[in-house]
């Protein structure tokens, strides 16, 4: 067992999910969430004490082995997602699906099969959201509609686990530069200039201050909005 307090990361080997384990590595020791074993068993050695936590998140059954070694937990990251853009007329059934089961019913999941090792450190959970999920508009119905299913989510766990010393936070970027970020300005048909959009280090930051939360306290809901700023040289 760790001396360090536990965190576990979804999405940990990139854009978000990294930044968050870059953050976080210093002061716990990290379980990184992904789907390839062999790429998280490389990226754990960077970090001071870290270890691969390796399932496709849509399989109750590799969810279920891979959480059966967490006795405690102090700090779950909810980070992976997917992003499927167009319009109501244009996208399928698989694409509503995939969005829904990857971004709300496996958040559903591993955060059931994990709430008595959270119960047991009375831990977090930290859910990356959008600022999709307060608005919505043109070709982003599916997409905003799993990020409001997400606020739903975590507004009610936050309700249902206080009692058990367990607090919920709901992070809300907006548009980041990440890999997600430019694959929309590619569907957008608009030029990406990664150094506009906030930063992935700027939301790990964030669930820093949600992490640091002093027990008395939680960062229930907190909304990061590019400055609108432009950058010299921009």
């Amino acid at each position: 067992m760790s001396p360090h307090p536990v965190a576990l990361i979804t999405g940990a080997s990139r854009g978000i999910g990294r930044a968050i384990a870059d953050e976080l590595g210093s002061t716990h020791h990290l379980l990184l969430g992904g789907r390839d074993l062999s790429a998280l068993a490389e990226l754990s050695s960077s970090f001071p004490s870290a270890e691969p936590f390796a399932a496709e998140l849509r399989d109750a059954g590799q969810v279920a082995a891979a959480v059966a070694g967490i006795p405690r937990l102090e700090v779950l990251v909810h980070s992976a997602g997917v992003l499927r853009m167009g319009s109501v007329a244009e996208l399928s059934d698989d694409a509503w699906r995939e969005s829904f089961e990857v971004n709300v019913f496996a958040v559903a999941s591993l955060t059931r099969a994990l709430l008595p090792a959270l119960r047991s450190a009375r831990g977090q959970v930290i859910a990356i959201n959008s600022g999709s999920g307060y608005s919505s508009g043109a070709g982003s119905s599916v997409y905003s509609g799993t990020k409001f299913a997400l606020r739903a989510l975590t507004d009610a766990l936050r309700d249902e686990e206080r009692a058990h010393g367990v607090r919920v936070s709901s992070i809300h970027p907006g548009r980041v530069a990440t890999d997600m970020q430019e694959e929309l300005h590619a569907w957008e048909g608009k030029d990406y200039r990664p150094e506009a959009w906030i930063q992935p280090g700027q939301v790990a930051r964030a669930v820093r201050l949600a992490v640091d939360a002093t027990p008395e306290s939680t960062i229930e809901t907190l909304s990061i909005r590019p400055s609108g700023i432009t950058l010299e040289g921009g």
